[in-house]
């Protein structure tokens, strides 16, 4: 048995789809297919039931998968104890989108300088869905709010543990060429030093605005309240729906609408952050990275320590 084969039939029993774990591991659907017939030749044993285009695992298919994360994880135990830095890791991180376009660079950065040979993979997920593939040794470590590690909870999970990664506000952003932006007068003073336009409700009521009709964070459908802006207090014109923040971001910087956007996406953008002084609808969220210290390989450690966890902080 080859523990290669073995690898690549736990991303093929993850995905259920040839085609989909080919495209994970960058090679073709063949090549994924004559190593599971290795795996099963060696083995005796057929480890999946094929529906359609679809691999279902059958009760052997579900006791090798129980035994093949043991194997790897032991392997890769080993492979850490002995190499250390020199190791070649293959970190595992599932985030919703936005918070890998936040946190992603910093992960690559603290794990490629300790281990130069590294490999990421980046799952976009959103908050429940990267939870539940952590769960389910799917990933590594997931990246989510403390809002969704709450309504979580603990439950059987009692050795995960959390980083705190930092905080993510929503700022309301207008680009240069937007009409709030031409020029001071009336409520509106605009400081173009300081990136900044101060103003009043009403006057930012008065014009169009673009949102996402989902959550950014969990994905969940929730119309003109995704970005986490109080539409019932101060209902906003909104004529772009959009759910790709780099269209979102886009439409900003044309001039076209305001968005509520997450703070660190105005950065680099040459975009203006406006200050509401009679009541902006504050959004902030804590994002935390989550880990499992049991189970962790060295370069798990090292990222929570690169972060500041000495210690675990168990998710309560």
């Amino acid at each position: 048995m080859d523990l290669a084969d073995l690898r690549v039939f736990l991303v093929v029993a993850r995905h259920g789809n040839l085609h989909r774990a080919a495209t994970e591991l960058h090679q073709t659907p063949s090549a994924l297919s004559k190593a599971i017939r290795r795996l099963e030749s060696a083995l005796s044993i057929v480890a999946f039931d094929r529906i359609g285009k679809s691999l279902r695992l059958n009760p052997a298919g579900e006791r090798l998968l129980a035994r093949g994360m043991q194997l790897v994880q032991l392997a890769e135990d080993t492979r850490c104890e002995f190499l250390g830095a020199q190791n070649r890791i293959h970190a595992r991180i599932a985030a919703p989108p936005v918070l890998q376009w936040r946190f992603g660079p910093q992960i690559a950065q603290r794990l490629t300088q300790r281990y130069p040979s590294s490999a990421l993979t980046f799952v976009p997920h959103f908050e429940n869905e990267a939870l539940a593939a952590f769960h389910r040794g799917e990933v590594d470590v997931a990246l989510v709010t403390q809002q969704a590690l709450n309504e979580a909870g603990a439950g059987s999970q009692r050795d995960r543990a959390t980083v705190p990664l930092g905080i993510l506000a929503m700022q309301l952003a207008a680009s240069r060429q937007h009409p709030l932006a031409r020029r001071s007068q009336g409520t509106t003073t605009v400081s173009l030093a300081a990136k900044t336009i101060y103003t009043e409700m009403t006057a930012v009521l008065g014009h169009d605005f673009a949102c996402p009709s989902r959550s950014i964070f969990c994905g969940a459908e929730q119309g003109a309240a995704a970005d986490g802006w109080n539409q019932q207090r101060h209902p906003r014109r909104i004529r772009y729906w959009v759910d790709d923040l780099q269209v979102l971001l886009t439409l900003v910087r044309d001039g076209l609408a305001l968005a509520y956007l997450p703070d660190f996406a105005l950065v680099g953008q040459d975009l203006l952050q406006v200050v509401i002084r009679d009541g902006a609808a504050n959004c902030v969220e804590n994002i935390s990275l989550v880990w499992r210290p049991s189970k962790a390989h060295g370069w798990q450690h090292h990222l929570a320590d690169a972060f500041g966890a000495s210690e675990p902080k168990p998710v309560r």
